[in-house]
């Protein structure tokens, strides 16, 4: 699927539709890449999904704590940011083990830092600044990502 997305709130609604199309019976943590270049709009996608699932307080960029977590909607949603990482074994200190259970959502943004230390995706997105705006290419990269990007196309 490709989109074009003219201004932030697009980019920030593209994540909602995504959290709102999310399977809820996959057998484990969903996972996202998320890639692009500085500024191209991962970290807006990425604030879109814990608002469409009910978070209400603040949502953060993860650039500086390489992670941030919420609950909502009965989901535990976690946003990385691996751009700061030294090393793939830093991946191991922010605790992503203990998070792949079935329910949770994991946006992952810059995967290429540490490929080999994540879980595989289930959709990969390509985030691109486009004139003034963005623009969006997701994929499916399992099963579960195909089913999931089919219920977001049907939104």
């Amino acid at each position: 699927m490709e989109q074009l997305l003219p201004a932030e709130a697009d980019t920030e609604r593209l994540g909602a539709a995504l959290a709102l199309a999310a399977p809820g019976s996959a057998p484990r943590a969903l996972v996202v890449f998320l890639h692009g270049e500085l500024g191209a709009g991962k970290t807006t996608l990425g604030r879109g999904l814990p608002r469409a699932l009910g978070e209400a307080g603040t949502v953060r960029s993860p650039s500086y704590t390489l992670l941030e977590g919420y609950e909502a909607g009965g989901r535990r949603v976690l946003h990385l940011d691996l751009y700061r990482l030294n090393d793939a074994s830093e991946v191991e200190a922010l605790g992503l083990r203990d998070e792949l259970d079935a329910g949770s959502l994991l946006l992952i943004e810059w995967p290429e830092r540490a490929p080999e230390a994540l879980p595989p995706p289930d959709l990969e997105i390509t985030l691109a600044i486009v004139g003034a705006g963005r623009g969006a290419r997701v994929g499916a990269a399992s099963a579960e990502g195909a089913a999931w990007l089919a219920a977001t196309v049907a939104r």
